[in-house]
This record gives C-alpha cells, structure tokens and sequence, in this order.
C-alpha cells in the first residue's frame, strides 16, 4: 500500500506543543484550576441540554489522579456538552478513586476500569460499547476551553465521514523511504498535499466518526506489540486501512491550559524526546505493509 510523499522542504507549520508547560502558563492554570473547582459539583451535574449527539472519552493513570478532576469539570462545562464523557482507569485505581472525582459522577459522566495499562483504553472500549456514535477522545492533564468541543462537531457535521482533530502533524518521508524524525512531522506551509499523511494528534483532542477505523483496532495483541506507547499510530495506521482521512478543524478553539505538574509523567519524554514515534511508526508500517 503506497500512501506517502516524500519530504517536502520544511517551510512549515509547526503544531503548538501541548502540553509542555511554560512559565507564562503558571498564572492562567492556577486561575483556571482555581475557578473551575469553585463550581459546585451539583451544579456541574444539572443537565443544561440533551447533549451534543457524540460521546467524550480519555483515561488517566495513579500519578494523574488527583487532578484529572480538573479535566472533567473542563467538559462539563463545554458550550456543546457530549452525550456522556467515560474515563477508563487501571484496574489499579479500583477504590482508590478521590472524593474530588467521585463527586462528579453522574448520569452524563461515567468512571469504568480496564485491565489495560496502555494510552489505547481512551478509544477501543468506548468503540465497543457506543459503535454507531461519534467519539472524541482528549487527554488527562489539560483543561478544554469552552468551545473546544463545538469547533470539532461544526468540521464534523461539514465532513461527517473523516477523523477531525485540532492538532494535526504530517507523516514526513526522506529521500531514502525512512521517516523522517517526529519533530520534522509538520505540515507544509501551504498545507498537506497529501491528506492520507495527516496525523491527528490526541493532545488537542480527536472525533472519530463510527466506522472511520478498520476493525483490527481491537488487536491488543498486535497494538501492544508494535505500538504500546504510541495510540496516536496506532488509530492513525488504523484510519488508513479503512480509507478514512484525518483532517485538521475548520477553526482551532483556543490552546488548553495545562495542568500544573501532570507532565511529570508523560509518554512525550520517551515519544518524542527519544523519536521513539519514528520506531513506532516503521514498526507499524512494516507489519500492515504500508509504503512511502
């Protein structure tokens, strides 16, 4: 299967690096951590509407669990609230979960276990359980601005068959076939030629409209072979063998804010800072015979 171009010259686009944290951002996560646990939690837990007709999934891990609260509250708070948001934990996480979080449980947010330890829980379970509704997945140490989810479902509705996220990168190929290193995977100045190697990234957050991934998504074999760390890959790799293009949002919501020291852990200090995203990504292609 020959999907990519090779490399273009790098007059690029440089995606914004969620979720490093910068000094300047101290100041608006403490204000923005600030005002959203002042908000009652039965307040939070009044359904203002039906719902926007698409679900908002994410998992967190025991080092990140005494803030993800953070994160939910950010959704419940959506100008376009979802249908219903599930958090995935680790089995590990069975009883020890915070008042902070508990609190919030309701009719509109969910907290489920899996005996996965892996980033790939965000999606694969949701996928099994709501197959004919439109998933979004985000990530657990980051606070969503209030339009964030409205400016994915207004691109969706336009391309209602194509994966839609805020973030995109672009697949970078050499001369030689080889991938180029992850911090080259940028779009061109002028926007991808090829929309097959777009990438959405999970940070900014991704919809995935139902059936936009081959039904080998489900392979924890094979995904915790080739790509353990790296879910992005595989639910990219995943869009390709389905034919489903990835394409970046019509209008970017504002950058969330992240949440001070939940970067302490993080899969970016061993995907991206040891391209480990490139080793990934070979593994990947070379297992489902996908070719620059």
């Amino acid at each position: 299967m020959h999907i990519f171009v090779p490399r273009e010259e790098l007059t690029d686009r440089r995606p914004p690096p969620w979720p490093k944290m910068k000094v300047k951002e101290i100041p608006k996560s403490l204000y923005q951590s600030f005002r959203l646990r002042k908000l009652p939690a039965d307040a939070l837990k009044q359904a203002r509407e039906q719902g926007t007709p698409l679900l908002v999934s994410l998992t967190s891990i025991p080092e990140r669990i005494g803030s993800v609260d953070l994160v939910i509250r950010s959704l419940l708070v959506q100008e376009a609230l979802p249908l219903k948001i599930l958090l995935w934990l680790p089995e590990s996480l069975r009883g020890r979960v915070p008042e902070s979080l508990a609190i919030l449980e309701h009719e509109r947010f969910e907290i489920s276990f899996s005996p996965l330890t892996c980033p790939h829980k965000k999606l694969i379970h949701t996928l099994e359980r709501f197959p004919d509704l439109p998933v979004v997945t985000c990530d657990d140490d980051l606070m969503y601005p209030k339009n964030w989810l409205k400016k994915l479902y207004e691109t969706h509705r336009k391309y209602p068959e194509d994966i839609v996220g805020h973030q995109v990168r672009y697949i970078r190929y050499g001369a030689d076939g080889t991938p180029l290193p992850y911090a080259d995977w940028v779009l061109p100045a002028g926007g991808g030629t090829n929309p097959r190697a777009c990438l959405a990234i999970g940070a900014g957050g991704v919809l995935y409209p139902p059936g936009s991934l081959d039904s080998r998504v489900q392979d924890r074999e094979t995904f915790l072979k080739l790509s353990p760390r790296a879910d992005d890959l595989w639910f990219k790799m995943m869009a390709l063998l389905a034919g489903t293009r990835v394409r970046q949002t019509l209008e970017q919501s504002p950058e969330p804010v992240p949440i001070i020291g939940s970067q302490k852990t993080s899969l970016k200090k061993t995907n991206i800072n040891q391209d480990k995203n490139r080793s990934q990504w070979l593994a990947l292609t070379g297992h489902f015979g996908v070719e620059p």
